[in-house]
């Protein structure tokens, strides 16, 4: 569930020049590329999340934040963490080799996209925590509606098996290849069938269910482990969990992007979280020791004699736990004399005899 470092993913070190990341990103991307992959899940995978990687780590101001802040920089898009990781990893893949004057004949015909069963969409959830979840971490099971394998035709689209051909045109690969020549010689080039759309087969008898998409609207229930430490704008992806794709394609994920919900005791900064801690006059002046609320229950606090109203007193360790990370955050108290508005006479007295002790009590700006 929790996103891989992306230097890990590409192999580098953390101070790669930007032609190491390039390099390790086609070594990574070219072995475990779909088209010489079929059917590997696990490479398919592997493949995205380089794309994903390099995405980061090819831009100047995307590197910087996640240098500073890690995935937590990352918001907004496909994994935990995310600002403009927003991508679909074939498009990052051809954007890349068509700097180097296309794709030449790497997979035997440098295909610009997948043939075969079309991936379902990803879904997008927003997932609203308290601070209390944020802080313990939490499982979530989440009900969603999804384009789901049609149970007529177990996702074929077909009214039966024997209504399901091999494409004449492309003879079941998905692809159509022509050969051109010019002076630099001969080129190949390699495009989708259009007959099949890529699939490799064609469907002569549509199921009459889901009328030859192999799925149907649906719902689901989904479950997320929540580590702590997620804050507002991280996100999880859950593989294969979104829309299922048409005619038996691979589904696609559920992102689920976290809100905090704001806290009625706490601020929270960072891993740090703030509870500001009114006292009377007599606490600051003799000092005390009370009781305050924690993230995990109730804390003692001693207040020494003399302390001023403002003081921030640090309570280590009762903060937010830094996620994908040990340790925690603390708990800073501001402690805020309260004054009172309306004295009783008797002590509205006792406070103007102690007026008069100026070196306890110094006036400002008496002249």
């Amino acid at each position: 569930m929790s996103k891989q470092d992306y230097y890990k993913v590409l192999g580098l070190e953390r101070n790669a020049s930007p032609e190491e990341v390039k390099k390790a990103y086609r070594q990574m991307a070219i072995k475990y590329h779909p088209d010489k992959n079929p059917g590997d899940e696990q490479a398919e995978e592997m493949f995205k999340e380089a794309a994903e990687a390099y995405e980061v780590l090819r831009d100047v101001n995307k590197r910087q934040q996640y240098d500073r802040f890690g995935h937590d920089s990352m918001r907004g898009a496909s994994g935990f963490g995310g600002a403009g990781v927003d991508f679909d990893p074939f498009d990052v893949f051809r954007s890349f080799m068509d700097g180097f004057g296309g794709f030449g004949d790497i997979f035997g015909g440098g295909s610009t996209r997948r043939s075969g069963p079309q991936r379902g969409n990803d879904l997008q959830i927003r997932l609203a925590l308290t601070l209390g979840e944020v802080a313990t971490g939490v499982e979530k099971t989440l009900k969603i509606r999804r384009q789901v394998q049609c149970d007529k035709c177990e996702g074929s689209g077909a009214k039966s098996d024997s209504d399901v051909k091999t494409c004449t045109v492309c003879h079941g690969s998905g692809q159509v290849r022509q050969a051109t020549r010019s002076i630099l010689g001969q080129f190949v080039n390699v495009t989708i069938c259009t007959n099949c759309q890529g699939e490799g087969k064609v469907i002569t008898k549509p199921c009459p269910s889901c009328y030859g998409q192999g799925r149907v609207k649906g719902e689901a229930t989904v479950k997320v482990k929540i580590p702590a430490g997620v804050a507002s704008g991280n996100y999880l992806t859950v593989r294969g969990e979104g829309d299922s794709g048409p005619k038996g394609g691979p589904s696609g994920d559920v992102i689920v992007f976290i809100e905090e919900k704001s806290d009625s005791r706490f601020e929270r900064h960072g891993d740090d979280i703030l509870y500001t801690l009114p006292m009377s006059l007599t606490q600051a002046v003799l000092g005390d020791e009370v009781a305050i609320p924690t993230l995990s229950g109730k804390a003692k606090l001693k207040i020494e004699a003399g302390t001023q109203s403002g003081k921030i007193l640090r309570m280590r360790g009762r903060g937010i736990p830094h996620l994908n990370s040990h340790g925690k955050g603390d708990q800073l108290v501001k402690l805020v004399v309260w004054i009172p508005t309306k004295l009783p006479k008797k002590l509205k007295s006792i406070f103007e005899d102690l007026a008069e002790h100026k070196e306890i009590f110094p006036v400002i700006n008496d002249e």
